[in-house]
């Protein structure tokens, strides 16, 4: 009797005393299952006949814990769940510690990637979403449609950063002034990147219009920003470059002579009259401009002209952001005469296919009195009307509140309009010895564009500057 009274509480007692505590720690608030006839209900009783390890080499008791993870699967608290009596004990303790898992696969591959930070709960949820977020999706599907016609129309545009390059060129296609600039075709630059004089375009965009004229954006030549960018973030330079501003002329030497092989008319913008660094870049360019590769049949064809069988575009100089004194016929006649000087040895078409004249934006002004009329065009700067004319309504006599001010010069809108009739009138003469259609005209684009890549003129030019 003394044996088995002695062994009665350390066998029930200790145990009953142990799962009080658990099942107070563990369960849910404001339920007690501490009674001893719920220990008997939820405990099996083939487990209750196995006497008890030493307090020293106790063994796991964590098994019952499993009840939890029940209740919160939507199990009653009365009810007596269904637990198998291999479940692993370090599995519940682990289930216990993390509670509940989400169902968004994110947080599994976010705990992941943040490595300890992860494991120490320190993870702004935030934060982690933000890094793990894929790349933007487009916003409707787009092609490249090309078709086998010849009519085509290839129109590119070169000039130095912050000219208005995108803007015009977005004009000329598809855009008008009146629309936001954040919808137009070639991104214009945004007031962050006007304050750290940043340039927008990189590299060489197109788009094609339904009238099957292909427009052609390119990155400012001779650009700052990007010579900063390459001294500044450590940009490894090609081998065959040792400085990094012999690079940035070089690129784009290639890319000015590119357009000359490949497009029909090329405009030239300036915001400023005149950069005699710009003529003689433009000089350069044509110099290194790649031949025109013969047709396989027949190498010794002409194109009829003076120039041989040399392809040569229309070059035309837009006057951007043009002020009223330059609208001033005396003006104009004089900025005639300095282009028509400075490319007196060109074999670009630089006159004779664009005229101001034909626009009756002066009327008075007879056909001859321009003697030297190169293909050169003036914008003046990009305004709302509408704001305008509120701002002028307040000042002033009240004759006169509402009278659009003295310009000098018509609309913006209008010379923008006059200026795209005499693009898309420009003659679209044979880029090579073969007739091309949209799709041959794709793919000798490429070819010029890597013999440019390759051409050992422009190579032994870099030499020299280097």
């Amino acid at each position: 009797m003394s044996e088995s009274g002695h062994s009665q509480p350390g066998m029930y007692g200790q145990g009953r005393r142990r799962r009080r505590r658990r099942d107070r720690d563990t369960g849910p608030p404001g339920q007690n299952l501490s009674g001893p006839s719920r220990d008997r209900d939820y405990v099996p009783r083939e487990r209750r006949s196995k006497p008890s390890a030493p307090a020293s080499g106790a063994p796991s008791l964590e098994k019952p814990i499993m009840l939890i993870k029940t209740r919160d699967e939507g199990g009653k608290p009365g009810n007596t769940p269904d637990v198998p009596p291999s479940a692993s004990g370090a599995g519940s303790v682990k289930l216990e510690r993390e509670g509940q898992r989400p169902t968004q696969p994110v947080y599994q591959i976010q705990n992941r990637g943040m490595g300890s930070a992860a494991s120490g709960g320190a993870v702004d949820p935030v934060i982690g979403q933000t890094k793990l977020l894929p790349p933007e999706k487009m916003k409707h599907s787009i092609k490249l449609y090309l078709r086998d016609q010849t009519d085509m129309l290839v129109v590119g545009v070169i000039g130095l950063q912050g000219t208005g390059k995108s803007t015009i060129m977005s004009l000329l296609s598809a855009n008008s002034p009146e629309e936001d600039q954040r919808a137009y075709v070639f991104r214009a630059q945004t007031q962050e990147i006007k304050e750290r004089a940043g340039n927008q375009s990189s590299g060489i965009d197109f788009y094609i219009t339904q009238e099957r004229v292909i427009f052609l954006d390119t990155q400012p030549i001779l650009s700052p920003s990007i010579l900063d960018h390459l001294i500044n973030n450590d940009r490894k330079l090609p081998p065959e470059y040792n400085l990094p501003h012999t690079y940035v002329e070089m690129q784009s030497l290639q890319i000015t002579a590119f357009l000359f092989t490949v497009c029909h008319v090329v405009i030239v913008i300036q915001d400023w009259f005149t950069d005699i660094n710009l003529y003689r870049f433009l000089q350069t360019a044509e110099m290194l401009k790649p031949s025109t590769p013969s047709a396989s049949h027949d190498s010794t064809g002409s194109s009829g002209a003076d120039d041989g069988s040399e392809y040569y575009p229309h070059i035309v100089f837009l006057q951007n952001k043009a002020r009223r004194e330059e609208f001033c016929p005396r003006n104009l006649k004089k900025m005639h005469m300095a282009v028509d000087k400075l490319m007196a040895h060109s074999h670009l078409k630089y006159k004779g296919t664009l005229s101001m004249l034909d626009c009756n934006i002066f009327p008075g002004l007879s056909r001859d009195y321009l003697e030297a009329e190169v293909n050169l065009f003036l914008l003046p700067m990009m305004e709302n009307d509408g704001e305008d004319a509120l701002t002028r309504a307040g000042s002033g006599p009240p004759l006169f509140s509402l009278l659009p001010g003295y310009r000098g010069h018509p609309s913006f809108s209008s010379l923008v309009s006059k200026f795209r009739s005499q693009i898309l009138a420009m003659s679209r003469s044979q880029l090579s010895h073969t007739i091309l259609t949209e799709k041959n005209w794709f793919h000798y684009a490429a070819r010029i564009w890597d013999g440019v890549k390759k051409s050992s003129a422009l190579s032994e030019y870099s030499r020299l500057l280097s």
